[in-house]
């Protein structure tokens, strides 16, 4: 039933999961809404958030989206790794364990991600227009 729909949705898909990304990067950047201090320029953390910020808008509007969404992929992974399993507050065999050590989030965007760098932004995006154009000539 929901065949037909497929690009629309994985557009939607990849507009609201760009956007979410976006948004917890500006919360480090910007520092609205944040639930903890805003990090200093340049510390690892900083630096993460340009990555979401700009990773999250490219992949939303489909602009070079599969680069965006391998480095969103990557990110995320170094996330769980080493914020929540190595530096995470969970201990014993919780501290590997995603619903134990706050990490379900890193997790799921890690694999998302890694999904739309294999598939592209989909006809729905400024790369099908790129490519469209590129085509014309």
């Amino acid at each position: 039933m929901l065949s037909p729909l497929t690009d629309r949705i994985y557009a939607l898909v990849r507009i609201v999961t760009g956007l979410m990304y976006a948004f917890h990067g500006q919360q480090k950047i910007i520092g609205w809404q944040m639930p903890y201090p805003k990090p200093e320029f340049g510390t690892q953390i900083w630096i993460g958030g340009v990555l979401e910020l700009a990773c999250g808008l490219l992949i939303a509007v489909g602009f070079f989206g599969r680069i965006a969404a391998f480095v969103a992929s990557g990110t995320m992974a170094v996330a769980y790794w080493q914020f929540h399993v190595f530096h995470g507050k969970a201990e014993g065999v919780g501290k590997w364990l995603p619903g134990v050590n706050g990490g379900e989030l890193a997790v799921v965007y890690c694999f998302l991600f890694l999904f739309m760098a294999a598939r592209g932004s989909g006809p729905m995006s400024l790369d099908a227009r790129r490519e469209k154009k590129a085509e014309s000539k």
